[in-house]
């Protein structure tokens, strides 16, 4: 008796953990049943791949959702739907929103909204502050909890544990990996005076200079080696610390931002004004090119978006008064993938940083990679369509992207999250069925 499936994927090139190769996908009940299926099988829904690269589903691990806070910049709701338009299968969302989420009983709210009104999956961070450290080895367990974001240096938001005190006293309390904003904070009041409203944006980067970033993040791997507590360093900005981070391997993964990989500076600040402003900044040709070395020599372990919206007559304002943080979410698998056709990569190397990569460095239970058993999250993807980002094409409310008018080559063109077609030729199909991700 031929076997039947709730969903087929034929004909289509699959990206595996150890090969590329034309494989038919199966899959029951939400997760991957088959690989590598008979001709006389049966499915309920049957999806041609005919051209096509079948992708785990694509994982932005770093992005800020707004949400609580103003839903005429971003929601949970309209992230997401930014998220698998833009060939995503899950993200995880961080916690300096409005009210922070850093505690059980905000987190508790979340929980519940995210299952209600998310497209995608969702994992959730905790913030860590100075009056929350106890609670935080109770607080990472939490249900769909990524882990504990701590910021050693400030940024959006009122989360800021600056100190070595508190900072270890945070790597005390539990036991999974905590992922750090790395600036030092002392450093960064220091040089604040030195800097006036109306100064040009490219002046950002000189106030967070490299060795604001590179302190922070020596500070950070001696508490890490000292108590033992396993570290995650987001948007790694600097060659020197991507150099510095090859020590620490056996406590310390490490993120690099598309952004870093693809805009640079001064060039950025000119052309994008308040547009291009971030933390930490976009940097200079030597730290593009530091981040390529680290992304192909194995030292990155993810690469994230940093979605983080602001209103666009905010950012209109004059630096430093403009906020910093740029829109990512749903133009993060586009540009990867242009930079797969660069050659700047290769596609499983580029899986390896969004599917794997994150399911790796959080934890994750059941996704990152297409194997049996796994959930039936894939990104399907035409290699050869060449796109124009488009201002009109974006989502999130605020609007705008940094990326308008950048031609592609390689586009999403399908999402499928736990075996249900989410995103397909541009359009988000059904109702949100977001769940929690996993973690172990």
């Amino acid at each position: 008796m031929p076997a039947h499936f709730d969903l087929l994927i034929r004909h289509g090139t699959c990206v595996l953990p150890w090969s590329v190769e034309a494989t038919d996908v199966g899959v029951r009940n939400g997760r991957i049943a088959a690989l590598g299926v008979a001709a006389d099988a049966t499915a309920d829904a049957t999806i041609d791949a005919s051209g096509l690269h079948v992708l785990p589903g694509l994982i932005d691990p770093h992005v800020h959702l707004r949400d609580p806070g103003d839903k005429a910049v971003e929601s949970i709701p309209t992230g997401t739907r930014a998220a698998v338009l833009g060939g995503l299968a899950a993200v995880f969302d961080m916690p300096n929103t409005s009210p922070s989420i850093v505690d059980a009983e905000r987190l508790a709210w979340k929980q519940n909204y995210v299952e209600r009104e998310s497209w995608c999956d969702i994992g959730l961070y905790i913030g860590g502050t100075k009056q929350n450290i106890p609670e935080l080895a109770k607080l990472e367990l939490g249900r769909g909890v990524c882990g504990i974001k701590i910021f050693a240096g400030s940024s959006t938001g009122d989360l800021l544990v600056e100190d070595d005190e508190h900072l270890e006293r945070v790597m005390r309390s539990g036991r999974r990996r905590i992922a750090y904003h790395s600036e030092d904070e002392y450093r960064l009041q220091e040089r604040r005076p030195l800097f006036k409203s109306g100064d040009p944006h490219r002046r950002h980067m000189e106030w967070r200079d490299e060795e604001t970033a590179f302190l922070g993040t020596r500070r950070l791997m001696a508490l890490a080696r000292a108590t033992g507590r396993p570290a995650h360093i987001l948007h790694v900005s600097t060659a020197e610390e991507l150099d510095y981070l090859k020590d620490f391997r056996e406590l310390a993964t490490c993120e690099v931002l598309l952004n870093h990989l693809t805009q640079v500076a001064p060039d950025c600040y000119d052309t994008l004004k308040g547009f291009g402003v971030m933390n930490p900044p976009i940097r200079g040709p030597r730290h593009l090119e530091a981040a390529w070395r680290a992304i192909n020599d194995g030292t990155v372990d993810t690469v994230g978006s940093d979605h983080a919206p602001h209103a666009r007559d905010k950012k209109l304002l004059p630096w430093p008064d403009c906020p910093a943080g740029l829109t990512g979410v749903q133009t993060i698998g586009p540009l990867m993938l242009n930079h797969v056709n660069a050659g700047r990569l290769s596609l499983s190397r580029m899986v390896d940083l969004m599917c794997a990569g994150p399911a790796r460095v959080y934890g994750v239970v059941g996704k990152g990679r297409l194997a049996a058993g796994y959930d039936a999250d894939f990104t399907l993807v035409d290699m050869q369509r060449h796109r124009r980002i488009e201002e009109s094409w974006i989502v999130s409310p605020c609007g705008w992207t940094p990326f308008a008018g950048m031609d592609v080559t390689g586009w999403p063109v399908a999402v499928v999250v736990r075996g249900r077609t989410v995103m397909r030729e541009d359009e988000v199909l059904g109702s949100p069925i977001g769940r929690l991700v996993r973690f172990a």
